[in-house]
């Protein structure tokens, strides 16, 4: 009974004896996180769907997965031979959540509050309501009783980050949230988001699946910050930093209960961030607003850029002794997209400082590079030959660092479509790694850049432009954003930023090219101050794809500059071979 449909039946099981007619199984965790530790994978274990977004939604006669278009080709796949139609986020004509549950003649909705946001819940709630009335239990874990097997919540040790990486102490980070919190007229905040508590106490751990951070609360008040977490998971030394720090231990389960003995007048709380059932746990007047901590985590200081471009020139090592090795090792054959995979986490192991994956390697050969987030099992493991195109969506954690990069690579001849997509998506690259902007610009307002020589022929791709990248934590980083839906946060000198933009065509092939930029200050003019972006990666892009007569000479002027930099950085860390070889890949462009 331990399939998608015996699942189903006994969770049909439980909902009738709670009477309930559906129940939403969201992807996230108590911390409202991108990545969850296996414990919170409840979505995946009812689906068999695996992606990073996405929520399940089951009645008592029918089934449904919404995710977004990163994931459709892939769910399409892992959805097969089970009972749950696809809902399609963001394609005309897919009905929301509540308006498929109102054609499912339901009345009684539940859905984990403590795994779904406090916004979510009222979303939700609002919905429901709309559509025929139904209502929403929060109080229920669907899962509690049929997952037997379920992992455990991780219990593995935290490390501290070192201050030389870090570059500033605990305590005045504490100091700049505070300031903010009054500027808020807020006495405290409860900090719910991981990332955002390793990023507070300069720690890290291992609870999360290529992502640096531990399961823990943190509630900061004027007086007092109390770290709630498993204790068997800090070390005598990380307690005695905690203490010099001003940082006090609770265990986890005991956030509710701090909530409720939480001895200020008010406390902002995120609702966007900390989940429905603690929010409901306040016992005094709660601010409602984003959390500050965000905002001062993505403006990098000057000892975590040194660090980026440490990193960067690290993983960029690591790639061109990756590029080298690839296209001979394909030609004389036996290699496959995860072999490809291993050989490059284990060159990038091989570098100083390197801790992790900051993701699973997405490596798609072929039609394989049209699924936007696929990742090669071996059920799925595609022969590499020497012609078309391998995409290689790949980074890495180093202790002073983390890495974001994609090259589509031919690995022999390639169709002259082939090199027409290869060449759009590289003119968007190029013309946003190209932008000037005056200081307020938010990403939206460039994502345009990277979209219209494609949107000229009609031509586009569902996901995101760029994201913010940690400083060795999440490689997915807010609040700012580049992308065609409306984020307002502007992106401010210090923010790291992907440039990622790709075009996919389905059951052929995929295109990307990713580099990870730093807005810096360009200059004052009339207007004011301006900004634009340096280029931390460093790794040649793929020339032979190239159709060199739809470049403008601007174009072509960037990517001999940025090859040059390339080289100049790179080549003193090489071998004689690995620098001839490198030397090639990055010739100038007399076309």
């Amino acid at each position: 009974m331990n399939t998608i449909s015996g699942r189903l039946m006994r969770l049909r099981e439980e909902m009738q004896r709670e009477h309930l007619d559906a129940v939403i199984i969201p992807t996230t965790d108590p911390h409202n996180s991108e990545y969850t530790a296996d414990h919170w994978k409840g979505r995946e274990w009812m689906s068999g769907f695996n992606g990073s977004a996405g929520t399940a939604v089951v009645s008592l006669t029918s089934a449904a997965l919404w995710t977004d278009s990163r994931y459709f080709l892939a769910a399409e796949e892992q959805l097969q031979g089970t009972e749950y139609v696809l809902m399609k986020e963001g394609v005309e004509g897919t009905p929301t959540i509540a308006q498929w549950l109102a054609t499912q003649q339901v009345e009684n909705v539940a859905i984990d509050g403590s795994v779904a946001s406090a916004s979510k819940v009222r979303e939700l709630q609002q919905e429901l309501r709309q559509h025929g009335g139904m209502t929403l239990r929060t109080n229920w874990d669907p899962l509690e009783r049929i997952w037997a097997d379920r992992p455990a919540i991780p219990t593995s040790p935290v490390s501290i980050h070192p201050l030389d990486y870090a570059g500033e102490a605990t305590r005045d980070k504490l100091q700049r949230i505070r300031k903010v919190l009054r500027q808020k007229h807020a006495d405290g905040m409860l900090v719910a988001s991981l990332d955002d508590i390793a990023w507070t106490l300069n720690l890290r751990g291992q609870d999360v699946h290529c992502t640096p951070v531990f399961v823990s609360y943190l509630l900061v008040s004027t007086q007092k910050v109390t770290l709630y977490i498993n204790k068997e998971k800090l070390s005598q030394e990380v307690l005695a930093y905690l203490k010099t720090e001003g940082v006090g231990v609770d265990d986890y389960a005991n956030v509710g209960k701090g909530l409720k003995d939480y001895f200020e007048y008010n406390i902002l709380m995120d609702p966007d961030e900390v989940n429905a059932t603690l929010f409901s746990k306040a016992n005094c007047q709660v601010v409602e607003a984003a959390s500050p901590i965000p905002v001062l985590k993505a403006v990098k200081n000057e000892r975590e850029i040194v660090g980026f471009r440490q990193a960067m020139l690290r993983d960029g090592i690591a790639m061109v002794k990756f590029l080298k090795w690839l296209r001979p090792a394909v030609e004389a054959g036996g290699q496959t997209e995860l072999s490809v995979s291993e050989k490059l986490r284990s060159l990038r192991a091989e570098q100083p400082l390197y801790r992790d994956l900051s993701f699973d390697t997405i490596a798609g050969y072929q039609s394989h590079g049209a699924i936007v987030h696929y990742e090669a099992t071996p059920e799925t493991d595609m022969p590499l030959r020497p012609e078309g195109l391998l995409l290689i969506d790949s980074g890495a954690h180093y202790e002073d660092g983390t890495t974001d990069i994609t090259r589509t690579i031919a690995l022999g001849p390639v169709t002259e479509e082939q090199k027409h997509i290869y060449t759009l998506v590289l003119k968007g690259h190029i013309q946003l790694a190209m932008a000037r902007f005056p200081q307020g610009t938010c990403g939206t307002q460039l994502d345009v850049l990277a979209r219209q020589a494609m949107w000229q022929e009609r031509l586009n791709y569902l996901h995101g432009t760029g994201h913010g990248v940690g400083s060795y934590l999440c490689v997915h980083e807010g609040p700012h954003q580049i992308r065609m839906n409306h984020i307002p946060q502007p992106l401010l000198p210090g923010m790291t930023v992907t440039d990622e933009p790709g075009l996919y065509l389905a059951g052929m092939f995929g295109v990307r090219t990713e580099n990870v930029l730093l807005v810096r200050e360009s200059g004052e003019g009339e207007f004011g101050l301006f900004l634009d972006f340096e280029v931390l990666t460093l790794c040649p892009i793929d020339t032979a794809p190239i159709d060199f007569t739809m470049l403008t000479q601007e174009e072509k002027d960037w990517l001999n500059r940025y090859h040059q930099h390339v080289y100049d950085l790179l080549a003193p860390h090489l071998d004689e071979e690995e620098r001839a070889w490198l030397r090639e890949a990055t010739n100038e462009i007399n076309i």
